[in-house]
């Protein structure tokens, strides 16, 4: 099988692991979720490999703090609790690599649109043009608490939010044209004032009067993510997004997704090719494939019950599980204020397979949702390659159960095969993010807006 598409790899880093034990892990270090050590080592790992970005997720909170609060013992079991802030992170990231891309999260539920938009800026201009930000709304409810509410906001008003959010950012990014700095010291002019744009925005979430205090990127723009997929969250990337994080376990549903977003960018004047679908992966290897689902039993078998109904709790709607039968089926969930799509997959998963509700959590625990690929580096090649041909997706954002070595063993095994079938570089051929994803630099909104009055004016 080979195709002249070329993959796209994402590394997700998610400290100190994704699956919920797997910091228990002989091979684990449990430290890498505070150690800026083991962020350069594994970001290396992968520039190493060519991969096109790494990414790193956020919250504004400990998940689970209101039952921590109420003195619930569960929930001192459960890693991912802690982990370094990603923007400042990024940062220092740039200066131990040269190629590879960095991207964070930073959710537009409790940040303000000045201050994301001069962060990564700085950020992209500090890497020489390979930042990205990964545009949320928060689904942790027990964020809300640290910004002095007392409730989660609504869904449907957090996307209304987050829409108004990425027009002041990327205004604002558009604030200095090119050659807007002069710094011209025989003149004493230090900025062309033509060449310096105020935003004067108001609208219902944001009064932002600009312009940015950063000049425009190399990139122009640093890369948008996005990585909601309910309905709200498929709209805002379509018409957001150069890039799309999801949860997709089976190629007809990917393929499905993947022709939405396609189909829904179009609406909004934009092409197939700006913008890129990357679900995530989890991957188990081994020599064989009885080896590889030897080691993904082991793994599992180092996870209590109780740890794996955690994983459950973000998207129970505020049903407390732990009331159920662990062997009797998952209950109806009420309608959940946090992550919609995740909980209508979760449901979906546990029904088509006829889950109990030990099983699905146990399931939900091993990859948060995400496909765990059990097997061989030939298999996961091929199922990769599979999902690139067939037009399920775009490349993978690769999640492992613990680090280091699961991610390196996936660079140093999985990546080799993906190079000899011709569909993953062997050497960066650009510098930015943009390059390496093959997105388009876009262009300052002045700058078009001038050549397009002077056209008009010469017709």
């Amino acid at each position: 099988m080979t195709t002249s598409k070329q993959l796209r790899l994402g590394g997700f880093f998610s400290v100190p692991g994704n699956h919920l034990a797997g910091w228990r892990h002989p091979d684990a270090v449990p430290t890498y979720d505070m150690d800026f050590q083991g962020y350069a080592h594994i970001t290396q790992v992968a520039e190493a490999a060519k991969f096109d970005t790494i990414f790193f997720q956020d919250t504004v909170g400990v998940a689970g703090s209101r039952a921590l609060a109420r003195g619930e013992r569960t929930r001192a079991k459960l890693s991912r609790t802690v982990k370094l802030e990603p923007t400042a992170t990024l940062a220092a990231l740039a200066m131990v690599t040269s190629h590879i891309g960095l991207v964070a999260t930073a959710t537009t539920t409790y940040n303000e649109p000045y201050n994301i938009a001069r962060r990564f800026a700085s950020i992209d201009h500090i890497s020489g043009g390979r930042a990205g930000w990964n545009l949320v709304t928060s689904q942790i409810e027990d964020e809300s608490e640290n910004f002095g509410f007392d409730e989660h906001l609504a869904h449907a008003d957090r996307y209304e939010r987050a829409a108004e959010f990425y027009e002041v950012v990327t205004g604002l990014w558009d604030s200095w044209e090119d050659g807007g700095l002069l710094r011209d010291k025989k003149t004493g002019v230090y900025m062309d004032r033509d060449k310096v744009h105020f935003l004067d925005h108001v609208g219902k979430h944001f009064k932002v009067k600009g312009p940015l205090n950063i000049t425009r990127s190399p990139q122009g723009w640093p890369v948008v993510a996005q990585a909601g997929s309910s309905e709200a969250g498929r709209d805002l990337a379509a018409r957001t997004a150069d890039v799309v994080f999801t949860a997709q376990t089976k190629i007809d549903e990917a393929k499905a997704f993947y022709a939405d977003i396609k189909s829904r960018a179009a609406r909004y004047g934009r092409g197939p090719e700006d913008i890129k679908i990357m679900p995530g992966l989890t991957p188990v290897l081994g020599r064989t494939m009885e080896e590889a689902r030897e080691n993904y039993e082991y793994l599992q078998s180092l996870m209590p019950d109780d740890v794996a109904l955690q994983s459950l709790s973000h998207i129970s709607g505020g049903l407390d599980l732990s009331k159920f039968p662990l062997d009797g089926p998952l209950p109806e969930l009420p309608p959940s204020n946090a992550a919609k799509a995740r909980q209508a997959l979760v449901v979906r998963t546990a029904r088509e397979n006829n889950m109990t509700l030990r099983q699905i959590a146990r399931h939900t625990a091993a990859g948060t949702g995400h496909r765990v690929m059990v097997g061989t580096a030939e298999y996961m090649a091929d199922e990769m390659e599979k999902w690139l041909k067939e037009e399920a997706a775009d490349g993978f954002n690769v999640v492992c159960n613990h680090y280091p070595k699961p991610f390196e063993d996936f660079c140093r095994q999985v990546v080799p095969e993906l190079q000899r079938r011709g569909i993953f570089r062997t050497e960066y051929q650009g510098t930015t993010l943009r390059d390496h994803l093959g997105l388009r630099v876009p262009e300052n909104r002045y700058t078009r807006q001038a050549r397009e009055a002077l056209a008009r004016e010469a017709s």
